[in-house]
């Protein structure tokens, strides 16, 4: 015969109140509700779980390994209850994204409108920053965050990945050429990130490796400020494709060195605290958010 949920909960109020009329209580069922059910349990699975005297009980060893497993079991049971519930309900209220000013101004502000239009009743508030943030310090119920991931306490979704490519204006290459190798680019004015470093290895193939470590003439916090200060004719640039691709279709920047590019690939994730309230308003925003990529 197999067993019923109801059981593995009954079983488990039991361990937990220690005795079978607390757990009863509990459970707002008769004394002898409970002993039966527990009995059934024990009769399906063919052994003791508890071994009971006038005094107490305890766990057998049978009964030991059952409840963790019992436990998991009416976990994920209540998990997968609370995911349709969820999904049944219409989404509503504020949700508050963060995501750094090139992703916000290129990947997800072409595309409010329409997600607006699908979700009328979702209240956005967006917030850009070029920095990692504490979701809770900053009140941001998701946050996009290119490269690797360092928060494991995070829940993470995978949204898509980004090309980086070198680029810089005709007019700089006008006036200083295009570089013939990876090692000409330190006669360049190189256009850079003031920090973290590891931004300003740039993916390129060379004698040493295939991360060149550009020495930047001039540095930006903001990867939106180094895409102007490309397209204003400053230098040679590393900027992501999804906020260049369109400046390259339009003739505003040309690559550089595209044959020594490396298949490497930024990863873009979004991060997020699971909280039952706004689990239907995130995962609205990050499926019709990932279509859209």
């Amino acid at each position: 015969m197999a067993m019923q949920s109801d059981e593995l909960r009954i079983f488990i109020a039991v361990v937990e109140a220690g005795s079978l009329s607390a757990a009863a209580e509990a459970l707002e069922q008769t004394t002898s509700g409970v002993s039966r059910a527990l009995s059934r349990l024990e009769e399906k699975l063919g052994t003791s779980l508890l071994t009971r005297t006038t005094r107490r009980m305890e766990l057998t060893e049978e009964g030991q390994v059952f409840l963790e497993q019992a436990r998991d079991i009416v976990a994920a049971m209540e998990r997968a209850e609370d995911t349709i519930r969820i999904r049944s309900q219409k989404p509503i209220g504020k949700l508050r994204v963060d995501a750094s000013a090139p992703f916000m101004l290129h990947c997800i502000v072409p595309h409010v409108g329409a997600f607006r239009e699908a979700y009328p009743e979702i209240e956005l508030e967006l917030t850009t920053n070029d920095r990692f943030i504490d979701l809770v310090e900053q009140r941001t119920d998701i946050a996009i965050r290119i490269g690797e991931l360092q928060d494991s306490t995070l829940h993470a979704k995978s949204l898509t990945s980004a090309r980086l490519q070198l680029l810089a204006s005709p007019a700089y290459l006008r006036r200083h050429g295009h570089p013939k190798n990876v090692a000409a680019l330190a006669q360049h004015q190189l256009i850079g990130f003031t920090q973290p470093d590891n931004l300003n290895h740039w993916p390129l193939q060379y004698e040493e490796g295939d991360r060149y470590p550009a020495q930047p003439a001039l540095r930006a916090s903001s990867g939106e400020t180094i895409r102007q200060l490309a397209l204003h004719g400053q230098g040679i640039a590393c900027l992501s494709n999804f906020m260049s691709d369109e400046d390259v279709a339009q003739g505003r920047l040309i690559k550089v060195l595209e044959k020594s590019h490396t298949a490497y690939r930024q990863k873009v994730h979004a991060v997020y605290y699971r909280n039952t309230q706004l689990s239907r308003r995130i995962s609205c925003f990050l499926d019709f958010l990932q279509d859209k990529l």
